[in-house]
């Protein structure tokens, strides 16, 4: 196996490092105490081709895979992981399910705009009442000649303010049957079709989620994605996808921690000397390289089952579990490490701590992670 980045990858790095310290490192703190969702900014990364990675070029997008993808979506989050997780649920989520499920009328319409970011991307499955357990919704769809009349709300929804588009999974059958949620793809200003409460959140302040709303909203049937019926089905192969880019953002985050808490020991001096030189240190210092490293490598495999159109559930649950659960922990480490700094917004790793926590939450609890895991190894 090669482990160094390819050509393309340091390209995307690079150019992402230099727009980072431009566009978005001057403004991190603005934008998480206002809990302002950067518009703009998400419009200047679709231009430079981050909105649309994993879309083929007949579609406007970059046509790239899911190595460079974790590149994109990794180096952003070194700055600021707010941006990397609205990029990540933009790409992976929305784009990606009209990209995998949508016929060919319903790509040429939608993943031109939402590869560009001339069009923001939203996805809906959670609601107040589930979230791990998504076969519970309450949002229905029922079919009224050539439309769908749907009723209910999702919280938790990314984008939901401002998103232009939301694929949206909804229930088309019995509540508790797998097959029977249908997914469609919702387009701001349809009638009925509105947003809702914004949450104010510990972290990640700078990424929009809000509630979607549904009263009485008709959509048309051409605007549903694959049979009725197949909605949660697409949804677990969307997440599965989903979940590298989470695992992403999860390293990401660990290795801007880590870097922070690197440069800070040795330039804080105590007893004479900087205190990297003590073993206490050292160690934690040690733990966290080789756990992120290991987070890595995880995800690259995973990336590369996906690229080859090879089972990859495990191998993603895996990434994302273990990439979620190391950039809390080194996080912390990185708090630890500046000691009073750390707690302070002065120093980036209070935010880090901040936006760490939801990596183990979003796209699939740590406790699901390990469900999806334990039952495909117990069917070997």
């Amino acid at each position: 196996m090669n482990f160094e980045y390819n050509e393309t990858q340091n390209m995307i790095a690079q150019s992402i490092r230099d727009f980072a310290e431009q566009h978005i490192r001057p403004n991190i703190m603005e934008w998480d105490e206002a809990q302002h969702f950067p518009v703009d900014l998400f419009k200047k990364l679709g231009e430079m081709g981050y909105m649309g990675v994993l879309v083929p070029e007949e579609y406007g997008g970059s046509g790239l895979g899911y190595h460079e993808y974790i590149t994109v979506v990794e180096e952003i989050s070194k700055v600021d992981p707010s941006i990397g997780l609205s990029v990540a649920a933009h790409n992976s989520l929305c784009t990606n399910h009209i990209l995998t499920f949508g016929n060919e009328e319903q790509k040429k319409k939608w993943l031109p705009k939402l590869a560009t970011a001339e069009h923001i991307g939203a996805w809906g499955l959670t609601e107040h009442n589930t979230g791990s357990d998504a076969g519970g919704m309450n949002t229905t769809a029922v079919k009224d000649g050539d439309h769908w009349i749907v009723n209910g709300a999702k919280n938790f929804i990314t984008h939901a303010k401002s998103g232009d588009i939301a694929v949206v999974i909804v229930r088309t059958g019995e509540k508790g049957d797998s097959k029977g949620m249908t997914a469609f793809v919702f387009e701001k200003g349809m009638p009925g079709f509105t947003s809702g409460k914004k949450e104010n959140k510990l972290g990640m302040r700078a990424s929009e989620t809000a509630e979607l709303i549904f009263d009485n909203c008709r959509i048309p049937d051409a605007n549903r994605l694959g049979e009725v019926g197949q909605g949660f089905i697409q949804a677990m192969k969307v997440l599965d996808g989903g979940r590298i880019s989470i695992g992403a953002l999860s390293l990401g985050i660990a290795k801007g921690a880590y870097e922070a808490a690197l440069k800070y020991s040795k330039e804080r001096y105590q007893f004479g000397q900087p205190i990297s030189n003590f073993q206490g240190i050292a160690f934690k210092l040690a733990d966290m390289a080789t756990e992120i490293e290991a987070s890595e490598l995880l995800l690259h495999k995973a990336a590369y089952l996906k690229n080859n159109h090879k089972p990859m559930t495990v191998a993603g649950a895996m990434g994302k579990m273990y990439s979620s659960e190391i950039c809390v922990k080194v996080s912390n480490e990185a708090v630890q490490i500046h000691g009073g700094y750390g707690y302070t917004k002065d120093y980036p790793v209070e935010k880090f701590y901040r936006d760490s926590k939801l990596c183990t939450i979003g796209e699939g609890t740590t406790e699901i992670q390990k469900l999806v895991i334990s039952r495909n190894l117990l069917k070997e």
